[in-house]
């Protein structure tokens, strides 16, 4: 039960919000415009060099039923790996060749089925952390140049000294393994894949010029910067044709915020490509580590956070649907985005960890924002911390022990009380990391709370 919600207008009509999709390329139909943003779950065993690594289990399963059936339109999974030595955390997902095995298909299966039960679309995210890889994970990353990670707002995240790809490497270590990821993400009952090329992730150093600093065909033009893009999505429609009605879209900043970072007016030349070649969704967001933005600027008069940006690169593409990420919060700042032209569908990340069957309330008319969250002014590591401890309240039971309720023992954090308590198992927690980092341990940065705890 919600405590408090977000303070919205009530004479909004939803109806937009449940209008259905159709993908330019692999014809899919998408029934709303609602997407389960990637959110890194982290939770699955992490053995390096061993076959079982990265296996999907019950409780990423348990998870996703209850977003399954959270009215969804379209859901993505986390990001899921491609290199078991270059992840964005101990506890990720993985995709790999040389650890494929009967378990990993069977539970990846589940993990499909878990998705989809509902009737929307199950999007594995395929990622390559590439410089972004933590230095307990890889102290010699693989990146587009040798431009070590700076210090970012997390002081336990460190990271190594970056190789550059040469270019048979690009070829064999990452496009073909994106090819392959994406194979297995068909075979095992996936509606499709997206690209993370944002957030400074391996695609993204390719194309922003804070990193990529080569002078051969993967550098300088923005044309050359997304070679290795393009190249990617021709390998992934080589091994599964458009005709088998894949979906492939791909995830990029709308903007970085950094003095050398990827301006809008690029992004533009970027998504016009993207759209010529016949990705079937772009997803929009914004920032990197060394420049994280999930706040609304203080001037913003608009929910969405790069609503302004996004808007400036939808205008400009044909075909491809635009999802935008980041800020909704309310039927009213949803509805407005998609009148304003800065999106057709809406990204949902933070607070369908609180609310996982948002979408389908305020389909159905029974509620027009997402709860309040009181560790707000704390700042978005604090409510990206919240988030994680959400998912693994999520991840106790399967939905069928929860009354079919996916909201079943999530904490409240619109509760004063609840809030309270959690601050000062964050406090504790935070002392604990630093104990870890110093004596350089593995950290996937979770914070376990028992709901029965608050």
């Amino acid at each position: 039960m919600v405590y408090q919600r977000i303070q919205s207008r009530s004479d909004i009509s939803s109806a937009i919000l449940g209008e259905s999709l159709t993908f330019p390329t692999s014809k899919k139909v998408v029934k709303n415009r609602f997407l389960k943003a990637a959110l890194t779950e982290k939770l699955v065993k992490w053995s390096p060099g061993n076959i079982d690594t990265g296996v999907p289990n019950n409780d990423i399963i348990n998870i996703y039923q209850k977003w399954g059936n959270g009215g969804f339109g379209m859901i993505l999974t986390g990001n899921i790996q491609i290199d078991e030595n270059h992840l964005e955390s101990p506890g990720n997902m993985i995709i790999e060749e040389h650890l494929d095995s009967e378990e990993r298909r069977k539970m990846f299966k589940k993990l499909a089925e878990a998705g989809k039960s509902g009737g929307g679309l199950m999007i594995v995210q395929l990622s390559h952390a590439g410089r972004q890889t933590p230095y307990s994970v890889n102290k010699t990353p693989y990146s587009c140049s040798e431009i070590k990670l700076s210090a970012t707002p997390k002081p336990w995240l460190t990271f190594g000294n970056p190789i550059a790809l040469t270019k048979n490497e690009i070829k064999t270590k990452i496009i073909d393994k994106f090819g392959y990821a994406a194979k297995f993400c068909y075979d095992c009952g996936f509606d499709g894949v997206e690209i993370h090329s944002a957030h400074g992730y391996l695609l993204a150093q390719f194309l922003s010029n804070t990193t990529n600093k080569r002078d051969d065909e993967y550098g300088g033009s923005i044309e050359n910067k997304m070679r290795i893009i393009v190249e990617i999505y021709d390998e992934i429609r080589k091994k599964v044709p458009k005709e088998k009605g894949f979906v492939v879209g791909i995830k990029i900043n709308s903007v970085e915020f950094q003095n050398e970072g990827l301006q809008t007016d690029e992004v533009v030349e970027v998504a016009k490509k993207l759209d010529e070649i016949g990705f079937d969704f772009i997803e929009l967001s914004g920032g990197t580590y060394e420049k994280w933005i999930m706040e609304t600027p203080a001037n913003s008069t608009r929910e969405g956070y790069f609503e302004i940006f996004a808007k400036s690169i939808k205008e400009n593409i044909k075909n491809t649907k635009v999802y935008l990420t980041g800020g909704f919060r309310t039927v009213e700042g949803m509805v407005s985005s998609i009148q304003f032209g800065a999106t057709d569908g809406i990204g949902l990340g933070r607070p369908i960890t609180a609310e996982p069957d948002l979408p389908l309330k305020i389909l159905n008319n029974k509620v027009n924002s997402a709860p309040i969250n009181l560790l707000n002014p704390k700042g978005y590591a604090i409510t990206n911390l919240c988030s994680g401890s959400q998912m693994i309240q999520m991840s106790k039971k399967p939905l069928k022990e929860c009354n079919n309720d996916p909201c079943y023992e999530i904490m409240d954090t619109s509760n004063p009380e609840v809030v309270e308590k959690y601050s000062k198992k964050v406090d504790s927690f935070f002392k604990e990391l630093m104990t870890k980092f110093n004596n350089g341990d593995p950290i996937d940065g979770l914070l376990h709370v028992d709901f029965k705890e608050l």
